[in-house]
């Protein structure tokens, strides 16, 4: 199946638009700090109808080597966003993004946060609390506490949004 051409569709896919959608969503994540190929690798992974394409599909959509696909899934896999399937019987391996990808990398952000507070609490005995610089990693610190007090109920929210859009709820 081809991201581009899937048969099952009522109108076919402009190839160019998909292609320049996956360059311009992928270089956003990599903006944000996100690997170039695992960026290209994810966002090819939302663009299908299905959200699983094997190796080789991933390869001929991205134009890249069946060897740079392989570490972008395991990159992919490493942060809970995709994971790799294989059907019984068959040895060709199929990845999958995750239906909530989203909501995963904002748990996996929340567990950052926690060790960067860790960190940065450690530099505010360092510096010295009552210095500009200890002052400034003491607010650090706060901004962190304040994300993950915030988080859970911003998550929670996402959640009965997503059901009432959905009608799951």
């Amino acid at each position: 199946m081809n991201i581009v051409n899937d048969k099952s569709l009522s109108r076919q896919r402009d190839p160019e638009a998909v292609a320049r959608f996956i360059e311009r969503f992928a270089s956003a994540l990599v903006d944000a700090g996100m690997a170039r190929m695992p960026s290209r690798v994810f966002v090819a992974l939302l663009a299908s109808d299905s959200g699983r394409l094997s190796s080789s599909e991933l390869a001929e959509v991205l134009a890249v080597s069946p060897a740079a696909i392989s570490s972008a899934v395991r990159y992919l896999t490493q942060l809970n966003l995709a994971s790799r399937e294989r059907e019984p019987g068959s040895r060709r391996d199929h990845y999958r993004v995750h239906e909530d990808a989203w909501y995963e990398a904002a748990i996996r952000r929340d567990q950052m946060l926690t060790r960067w507070k860790t960190s940065a609490a450690e530099g505010v005995e360092a510096l010295g609390r009552n210095t500009p610089a200890g002052a400034r990693i003491a607010e650090t610190v706060a901004f962190f506490e304040f994300l993950q007090t915030e988080m859970p109920a911003l998550l929670q929210r996402w959640r009965h949004t997503q059901a009432a859009r959905t009608g799951a709820g």
